[in-house]
């Protein structure tokens, strides 16, 4: 059984590399992959990555995951979801704090991080399952990683 996060990296990362046109097909080219996943389950993951569906060439409608622009904010509430579903250890170091999620998650919660224009956070750096966040000179570390910690309810 592979975990939500897991899965939904998965879906995004086949909607980026081809043309998905229907649920069912996603389905289907998950189970490919060997991840096990309803139609419904689907589904939810897809709004849950604020998949599209847009026209390509041709006239065919595909799932697509839109870009943010940097500027925009991530609502407090998105923030608290994505970390919530994701951060699993928050550990600071002078200013920088280590975050930990499951594997293929961080740049997830690194991008919502990012948006989100959180005090005291200059930006993040993300590898498979461990990010990093760049604190400001004036702001604690220990005040930030105190911060996402709550947002993730740990």
């Amino acid at each position: 059984m592979v975990a939500k996060p897991q899965r939904q990296h998965r879906i995004a990362k086949l909607l980026a590399e081809q043309a998905v046109t229907s649920q069912p097909q996603l389905v289907d080219l998950l189970s490919a992959e060997g991840v096990t996943a309803t139609q419904a389950t689907v589904s939810r993951d897809l709004q849950d990555l604020g998949a599209v569906r847009v026209r390509v060439a041709g006239g065919d409608t595909v799932y697509a995951i839109p870009e943010l622009p940097a500027e925009q904010r991530a609502p407090e509430d998105h923030l608290r979801r994505v970390f919530g579903d994701w951060v699993v250890e928050v550990n600071p170091s002078g200013n920088l704090v280590v975050l930990r999620t499951p594997p293929g998650s961080a740049h997830v919660v690194g991008s919502a991080l990012d948006r989100a224009g959180l005090p005291g956070v200059l930006g993040t750096v993300a590898g498979d399952d461990t990010l990093i966040v760049v604190v400001t000179q004036d702001a604690r570390g220990a005040a930030v990683a105190h911060q996402l910690s709550d947002l993730a309810g740990l």
